[in-house]
């Protein structure tokens, strides 16, 4: 067990190290992968020096915990790189081009692809879902995204994954700990009302700002090699991510199979398209960025949580908002007494709220760089906290909360 460290008013020093990290980020946007490997440095000496681990003090103590990070590192990695090279895979494909022929000209439009990002991410990982809609959004809005539509792709992707165990990381550590599929799809409920209260502000945002261009004399060749490129390597996340967790639920934590599905259907296409190498560096540093996140989080003295009820559901929402949300779920499973729908839709949309709160919002600011602003994404994605809310006390309205056991 880790020792117990200084506290400051109570809160663990930890804790008062990691605030000031995620701090640094919203002040600091254009600095935030220096900020983010500032603090991991810090943290990490701190742990090594101070506190230990659990897995032991010291240097090795440190060497056993990242052991048993490495896994959900180098798959959120490989996904967050992976799908930036397929996200402009479909770019180039030509396919964004045709769809404003197929979008409402009014607000209907923005709203339309809202709701597309949503269905996709049921079925799709949550950060194809969100590249694939920011793409769409570059083409037919002629890259003139309000920030709080952008915010809006982000909860759109997240909201729609909540209720599938194939849309979300945390909805699929559900299904491998022996949850039920239809004991999380009651999230819904509340990602559809949060849909509405988000998704209808953000498209008069975005219609208001730049609306839906259509240029009906363009050129719409489309390129079906890249289209089928964009279909095998999606079938092939789908295929492995469904395999994995019917047939080794034990292996799904040790290995990453789901970023090594990506990367090698990729290069398996390569004879048809190759990917353009030159995203490489930009994609490689926004996932440092998160990853730095992810590992000063999982060095967190997170113990347990309270106990569960509807209002801890609540408030680990916004605490996912700025702590990752597969820690605090995998706590969850382990302590149990959780409506697993409400908690689907709590940590699934709750790291909408701040654009580093989620890998999907990571990987749509490393397409729009203007994203990289807490302040901005905050007083202009309003309505995404308003959703959370109004989601979440729809779905307990609707269905109560109904706790089992992990």
């Amino acid at each position: 067990m880790a020792a117990e460290g200084p506290e400051v008013f109570g809160i663990p020093l930890d804790f008062i190290l990691f605030g000031v990290t995620l701090l640094g980020v919203a002040l600091f946007h254009h600095h935030v992968l220096k900020v983010a490997l500032t603090g991991l440095v810090v943290i990490s000496l701190y742990k090594i020096a101070v506190t230990g681990f659990k897995s032991g003090d010291g240097i090795g103590g440190f060497a056993s915990h990242m052991a048993h990070e490495w896994s959900l590192l180098v798959n959120l990695f490989l996904l967050l790189v992976g799908f930036a090279l397929l996200a402009r895979h479909f770019e180039d494909s030509g396919v964004p081009e045709v769809l404003p022929k197929l979008l409402p000209s009014n607000w209907l439009g923005p709203f339309m692809l809202l709701l597309i990002i949503w269905v996709l991410s049921g079925f799709l990982d949550n950060i194809a879902a969100a590249l694939i809609g920011a793409t769409v959004a570059a083409s037919v809005f002629k890259r003139r995204l309000h920030p709080g539509f952008l915010a809006a792709i982000v909860a759109a992707s997240n909201a729609g994954g909540a209720g599938s165990v194939l849309g979300d990381t945390t909805t699929t550590m559900m299904w491998i700990a022996g949850i039920s599929p239809f004991e999380v799809v009651s999230a819904y409920i509340a990602s559809g009302v949060a849909l509405l209260v988000f998704g209808i502000p953000a498209a008069l945002q975005q219609n208001g700002y730049q609306p839906i261009v259509r240029d009906f004399h363009a050129a719409q060749h489309i390129d079906y090699a890249r289209v089928a490129i964009v279909g095998f390597v999606l079938v092939a996340a789908i295929t492995t991510n469904v395999t994995v967790n019917l047939n080794f639920p034990e292996s799904a934590e040790n290995y990453p199979f789901l970023g090594a599905a990506v990367w090698g259907a990729l290069l398996l296409a390569m004879p048809v398209r190759r990917p353009e190498w030159r995203l490489l560096p930009e994609a490689v540093k926004g996932s440092i960025f998160l990853l730095s996140l992810v590992a000063c989080a999982s060095m967190m003295p997170v113990e347990r949580l309270p106990v569960a009820s509807w209002q801890s559901a609540l408030g680990l929402g916004f605490v996912s908002s700025v702590f990752d949300n597969i820690p605090l779920t995998a706590l969850a499973l382990k302590q149990g007494g959780y409506d697993w729908g409400v908690l689907a839709f709590a940590v699934g949309y709750g790291g909408s709220m701040l654009w580093f709160g989620s890998s999907s919002g990571v990987a749509v600011a490393n397409i729009f760089s203007e994203a990289k602003s807490a302040g901005k994404w905050l007083l202009h994605g309003w309505h995404i906290p308003v959703g959370y809310l109004a989601g979440f006390f729809a779905l307990l309205t609707v269905l109560g909360w109904n706790p089992r056991g992990a």
